[in-house]
């Protein structure tokens, strides 16, 4: 029997009504590390310019310290898959939540400085941890008929942990008075931003105990009968023999990839790969990242007062939710290339204005009103265009474009190279902005531009097609 037939027979994708509640649950539990990984990524906005006072530290290593949790994400990100193949998707989970949780006291309690970014390498491990196990996860636990739906549940929890990062920061610094050194519960205010996090770390935790172990790992540690109880717990009433069967055939089907297989003549990189790794830079090298760390400080630098700029960061937030939303309606209406080359016009338009409204001088340390409220609007329009295009496109068309024989290994290789890129940019942004705020910018509005003929000559639409097409 086939591995098709065998899905009908099975009814696998058709989980009845009752299950699909307790299935929705199980998705949006395993996306809070989603929730943490946007919290985590971008609760630091509130506490630059006080870590900045604090320690005493010029711009070059202020931006080490904040950049050095992508070296953590990146070697998190490497070795989790690893991990959960051999303990479990559930532990893994569980020791992210307990290297969020230490992260965020031990950021919110440092000695010095130097401890203060290990508190940071170790929340970049659980962030890198999460942003593998959660996707996976889902896509392994969820019916087939609803994984599409309950995958871009991941993204959601992101960028939800991104703008609620924001309200919280706002929300205590005025309740410090709109100083971010200012005192709460015997604490500075930064301290108390960054401590926060715990309770979505500990919530997220007690979460993993409530949800069942993935049965694609139950039956690869030979445990059937418990893999059984699952699938009939998220799929209803179905041939369980039969979907065990059709499980374990793809898993020994697959291939599993090397970085070998990647080298397409000499020790280059197979044209595939390239356009994947040039996918990955682009996404970053827009500066979108500047929007989600620094936004606070780079509004206060053209003098927007320090309460006004934590609201502003949450509005860019909320902004960028909206265009995540709209992103996940059209990428299999109008397709994922339209989508992004609309979104590099759009970012072009907002970064170009946004370099622009910096370029005048500052009077009475602020923007000209016109300029102010042009930076203002532009920033906004940057978000959204990112967020509706290459912030959900790279990530559909890197899971869709490279051949089944490579997935996973070029997979790997597209995300490592957006992690060094986010480094790259989220480590040079201080230096920058002291040389020359207004020319950062055109640098970020040139890679815009440049991704506009990458996707035209080198991106095909992948829209509609089966991974097995993919050549």
């Amino acid at each position: 029997m086939t591995s098709t037939a065998q899905a009908q027979k099975s009814g696998a994708g058709t989980a009845h009504p009752d299950h699909l509640g307790h299935v929705i649950f199980i998705a949006a539990a395993a996306a809070m590390g989603g929730f943490l990984f946007g919290y985590d990524s971008s609760v630091i906005n509130g506490a630059v310019e006080a870590i900045r006072s604090r320690y005493d530290v010029g711009s070059a290593a202020l931006a080490q310290v904040i950049a050095i949790a992508l070296i953590g994400c990146a070697v998190g990100a490497a070795y989790a898959g690893r991990i959960a193949d051999r303990i479990g998707r559930i532990r893994v989970m569980q020791i992210a939540a307990v290297l969020f949780t230490v992260s965020a006291v031990g950021s919110a309690l440092p000695f010095a400085l130097w401890d203060f970014a290990l508190w940071r390498v170790v929340g970049g491990f659980a962030i890198g941890m999460a942003s593998v196990i959660g996707p996976a996860y889902i896509a392994e636990v969820a019916p087939p008929a609803y994984r599409g739906r309950l995958g871009s549940f991941q993204q959601a929890a992101i960028v939800i942990g991104i703008a609620i990062s924001q309200l919280v920061n706002w929300g205590l610094l005025n309740a410090a008075g709109g100083d971010q050194r200012g005192k709460l519960m015997g604490l500075e205010a930064w301290q108390v931003m960054l401590g926060v996090m715990v309770v979505p770390a500990v919530l997220y935790g007690l979460l993993s105990f409530a949800i069942p172990e993935s049965p694609r790992f139950l039956l690869s540690a030979g445990r059937r009968e418990r893999a059984k109880e699952i699938l009939a717990e998220v799929e209803g009433d179905i041939d369980l023999d039969a979907r065990v069967a059709e499980i374990e055939q793809a898993m020994r089907s697959e291939h599993r990839s090397t970085f070998k297989d990647l080298l397409g003549g000499g020790f280059f990189f197979k044209p595939i790969v390239w356009i994947g790794i040039g996918l990955s830079v682009f996404q970053q090298f827009v500066g979108i990242n500047v929007a989600f760390y620094y936004s606070s400080t780079l509004w206060q630098s053209v003098g927007v007062d320090p309460t006004d700029s934590f609201f502003y960061s949450f509005t860019t937030s909320i902004i960028n939710i909206l265009g995540t939303v709209i992103a996940m309606i059209f990428v299999d209406r109008i397709g994922r290339k339209p989508l992004a080359l609309i979104g590099s016009a759009g970012m072009v338009v907002g970064l170009a204005l946004e370099a622009w409204a910096f370029s005048y001088h500052l009077v009475d340390g602020k923007l000209p009103a016109a300029q102010g409220w042009t930076a203002l609007i532009a920033a906004h329009v940057f978000v959204l265009f990112f967020a509706l295009s290459w912030g959900v496109v790279v990530w559909v068309m890197l899971g869709e474009m490279f051949p089944n024989r490579i997935r996973a290994a070029a997979l790997g290789v597209a995300a490592s190279a957006q992690w060094i890129a986010n480094w790259a940019i989220t480590a040079s942004f201080p230096s920058l902005s002291d040389w020359n705020l207004s020319a950062t910018y055109v640098i970020y509005t040139v890679f815009a531009a440049l991704s506009i003929p990458f996707v035209l000559k080198f991106v095909k639409e992948t829209k509609g097609k089966a991974l097995e097409e993919m050549g």
